[in-house]
């Protein structure tokens, strides 16, 4: 199944949103592709590239209004809703488990339940991968929002700090075995 296919079933040519969305995830892949070679992950780049352009598969279905987003869901769903989309549309496994644990630097029930989040309990949004830890990664250095230009690592760990120290730890985590984005 092509990334694109799916893509292109949910988001409108010509809508803004399926621009945003595309500019987007082609920053996130882009930058996953180049850490794969980088750090010898050895990853199938044809995986690498449909989990970073099918992360965010499920945002349509969320309300941000800022990014052209009105749907229902709060936008921390996402992840969630993309998963499920995912896993209807017949797409590889490992591209639903990217969508599902990529939001923040994952979230453990805990965390969830902490925050009131309306995320259901019984979903696991770690990420535990590679794949996933790359995309979830390469995903925290491009916003959907504002120039979209790529974030410094003091930027990322400044908007992971706010979450708490256990995301930015995992986050630090990630940074280890990915190194910084220049």
């Amino acid at each position: 199944m092509n990334a694109y296919e799916i893509i292109d079933r949910h988001y409108p040519a010509g809508s803004p949103l399926r621009d945003i969305y595309l500019r987007h995830c082609g920053s996130v892949a882009r930058l996953a592709l180049d850490i794969n070679v980088r750090c010898d992950l050895r990853l199938e780049p044809q995986l690498v590239e449909d989990a970073a352009m099918l992360h965010d598969i499920g945002i349509f279905l969320t309300h941000a209004p800022s990014i052209h987003c009105h749907g229902d869901m709060p936008y921390i769903l996402h992840g969630v809703a993309g998963a499920d989309l995912l896993r209807v549309e017949g797409a590889d496994e490992r591209l639903a488990r990217v969508a599902e644990s990529h939001t923040g630097s994952g979230l453990t029930p805990d965390e969830i339940a902490a925050a009131h989040l309306p995320i259901p309990s019984d979903r696991d949004t770690m990420p535990r991968t590679m794949l996933e830890k790359l995309i979830c990664y390469a995903d925290k250095f491009y916003s959907k929002s504002g120039d979209m230009q790529c974030k410094s690592i003091e930027q990322v760990e400044k908007e992971m700090s706010r979450f708490g120290q256990a995301p930015l730890e995992r986050f630090l985590e990630m940074k280890k075995l990915f190194g910084d984005v220049e």
